[in-house]
């Protein structure tokens, strides 16, 4: 068979004849089900590998796990394989990694038998898992603020799981991815099982499932496991992110006696900055009894922001972290509950175990050889499934729950003698659940039952406006007259606008959408703008750069390719050329001489002012021009006793003796002459 389930060899001939003739070459790139070209091996697991991809139909980079050829023939792997693609593909969170699509491809092996090889195409995610992030740190560990961060998310995800009844059942580092951007995606659903199905299958086969150094108490035990046993698996996680180190060390074996019965130092032992509150929240996750620790992934994560905002954690997380103030001064008393658990649980080494450490064969012949210490680490880490079978003593289990039982009860009672109902016992009330309500309605309900509630206290959230997220305390029975606080949501946290002007508008929408606003409006609205293109952005409101919530409503502003003419009409023509210049007009001048106006003003123009027209439209002015100059032209004779010579006439502006005679009006202007002579004669003197 080939060594690469992706790279099928040459099917036997069937009814349409040999298709060994399609096979790729070693050139041709690889593709899954027709669609799913097979790129570089990014990553590598305990029953798979996971490659970089590409899905030819809609074009997107994605990754493509493939399960290893040599785990192909063994029915468990097949089967929990497939199940890994059916649990991870009904779920759609923005931290679980998601899953597009799963086939098998068909190989042959040697001898011609047909092997179907599983695969899953997942979202292809770009960053780094939290082992990788711990092994790059110098110290092994994150910040206790980023620590807290991404054990958030994790445990947002799990509600997610949970609420649709599905346990993870191995988280890890390795199970976790970081991105650039600081996204968390929660990845490997491989032995995730729904809660109606654990139980019977978990009875069936008696085994033991996760990885050692995460192993919740009831997984080592063989029991049935809820969401609370994911919990626990995330209380390891976060000790190791704050410690640099799991609560437990040592082989395998070692790891699920002391996850039964040793009680985990304080992460603040091994990193001694580490505030109290994470302390508390870390070792309330670890209590052995999944009665004792974190129900919900939400209560978990409520403490997690409680203690990043520097707020008061649960009541039940500082009774933990009181309790294991006590631990050390009572090791004896540790120590016995630690046998009386592991008697009660007896695991069998699994194979390869003999008693002190794990063994592989020497090639050499001369008997089995220890792993170095190292080698449990990565050995488990990488392991998936932890092969750990144990065999449960039923009769023994129920005698000492009835025996536990009777003891309970007679501590009880004789506490009843001695601290009964006394005639001063405070009233005591039942403590209603206000998540969800108004603030308003909140304080009137708890108010009305005679509790205090002070000014709430607010934290972004993605619950609406002044609902309540949480509050303290969350219920059960209290004081009349004492305090119950609120948490209300502040509304999501807000995001900076982008510049979106010059894109088009569908781009403009996907970029937001990237971006996380989720309310854009869906009808943009038209602006006029010169310097736009008519269907790109001219900007948004509110603006770009504002900081808002990211469900609050944007409305994108569309250039509508139109401008508003200005009024030219009365300026002078080099002013109304600019205005319409400045609009983004074009203009067409006529003259029309007159001299009612000083020449170059605009007289009238062809469109009205204010109207809107597309933009470069052209605009017909008309410009009053220097009107035309008229000059007449006059002649004077005159008379005298003897002829004379004719003279050249001459044009006067007066004359004494009355009107002169002129000459016909000339056709043009003509330039005057200058006077024949004098206007006049007097009488000769005749002395």
């Amino acid at each position: 068979m080939t060594d690469d389930p992706t790279r099928a060899a040459p099917p036997p001939e069937g009814p349409q004849g040999r298709s060994g003739a399609d096979e790729p070459t070693a050139d041709e790139p690889r593709v899954l089900g027709g669609r799913y070209e097979v790129g570089e091996l990014v990553g590598r697991g305990g029953m798979a590998d996971v490659h970089a991809g590409h899905d030819l139909r809609l074009g997107r980079q994605v990754a493509i796990k493939i399960l290893r050829t040599d785990l192909a023939r063994d029915t468990s792997f097949l089967a929990r394989f497939r199940r890994e693609a059916q649990a991870a593909a009904g779920l759609n969170h923005p931290s679980i990694v998601g899953v597009f699509d799963s086939g098998e491809q068909v190989v042959h092996e040697a001898g011609g038998a047909p092997l179907h090889v599983p695969y899953i195409v997942m979202e292809f995610v770009e960053g780094k898992t939290l082992r990788e992030l711990l092994n790059e740190s110098p110290t092994k560990t994150l910040l206790p603020d980023e620590a807290a961060r991404i054990t958030a998310a994790v445990l947002s995800a799990l509600e997610y799981a949970h609420d649709r009844a599905l346990v993870h059942r191995d988280i890890k580092p390795a199970n976790v991815m970081v991105t650039p951007q600081g996204a968390v995606k929660v990845m490997d659903f491989g032995i995730a099982r729904a809660l109606a199905d654990t139980a019977a299958t978990m009875t069936q086969t008696q085994a033991v499932m996760g990885t050692a150094r995460y192993l919740s108490p009831e997984q080592a035990q063989g029991l049935d496991v809820d969401g609370r046993s994911d919990l626990y698996s995330v209380g390891c996680l976060l000790y190791e992110l704050l410690a640099g180190r799991t609560p437990f060390q040592g082989d395998p074996v070692s790891l699920v006696y002391q996850h039964l019965g040793e009680a985990p130092k304080a992460p603040s032992t091994h990193q001694s900055h580490l505030p109290q509150a994470l302390d508390a929240i870390t070792l309330h996750a670890l209590e052995k009894n999944p009665d004792d620790r974190y129900q919900s992934a939400a209560d978990f994560r409520a403490d997690l922001n409680a203690a990043r905002a520097d707020e008061p954690v649960s009541a039940a997380a500082e009774a933990s972290y009181a309790a294991a103030l006590g631990i050390a001064g009572a090791g004896a008393a540790a120590v016995a509950r630690s046998r009386a658990s592991s008697a009660r649980t007896q695991a069998v080494p699994a194979a390869g175990f003999d008693g002190e450490g794990y063994y592989q064969d020497d090639p050499r012949g001369t008997g089995p050889i220890p792993y170095p210490d190292d080698a449990y680490e990565e050995r488990w880490e990488r392991t998936d499934e932890m092969p750990v079978r144990e065999r449960r003593h039923r009769g023994a289990a129920l005698l000492l729950g009835a025996l536990a039982l009777l003891a309970v009860a007679g501590v009880a009672w004789v506490l009843f003698q001695v601290l009964g109902p006394g005639e001063d016992q405070p009233t005591m009330v039942t403590v209603p659940s206000t998540v969800g309500m108004t603030e308003a309605q909140a304080r009137t309900r708890l108010t009305s039952l005679g509790f205090v509630v002070p000014e709430a206290t607010s934290r972004n959230s993605e619950a609406p406006l002044d609902e309540v997220i949480e509050q303290d305390p969350p219920g059960g029975s209290a004081e009349e007259g004492s305090t119950v606080r609120l948490v209300i949501s502040a509304g999501p946290e807000a995001i900076a606008i982008p510049d979106v002007r010059d894109m088009e508008e569908q781009a403009a929408r996907d970029l937001l959408e990237r971006e996380g606003f989720t309310n854009v409006a869906d009808r943009a609205e038209e602006v006029d703008d010169k310097d736009v293109e008519k269907g790109h952005v001219v900007g948004t409101d509110p603006a770009a750069g504002e900081e808002v919530a990211p469900d609050d409503r944007i409305v994108l502003e569309v250039a509508s390719g139109k401008v508003e003419v200005p009024e030219v009409v009365g300026e002078d023509q080099n002013s109304a050329v600019v205005l319409l210049s400045e609009a983004g007009l074009t203009w067409d001048i006529e003259e029309e001489r007159t001299g009612e106006v000083e020449p170059g003003t605009v007289l009238t123009q062809s469109v009205e002012p204010g109207e809107r027209v597309a933009l470069g439209s052209e605009i017909r002015l008309v410009v009053a021009a220097e009107p035309v100059v008229v000059v007449t032209e006059t002649t004077t004779f005159t008379a005298t006793d003897e002829p004379t010579e004719p003279t050249e006439p001459t044009t006067s502006p007066t004359s004494p003796t009355g009107p002169e005679p002129t000459d016909p009006e000339p056709t043009g202007p003509v330039r005057p002459t200058g006077s024949t002579g004098p206007t006049g004669t007097d009488p000769p003197d005749e002395s």
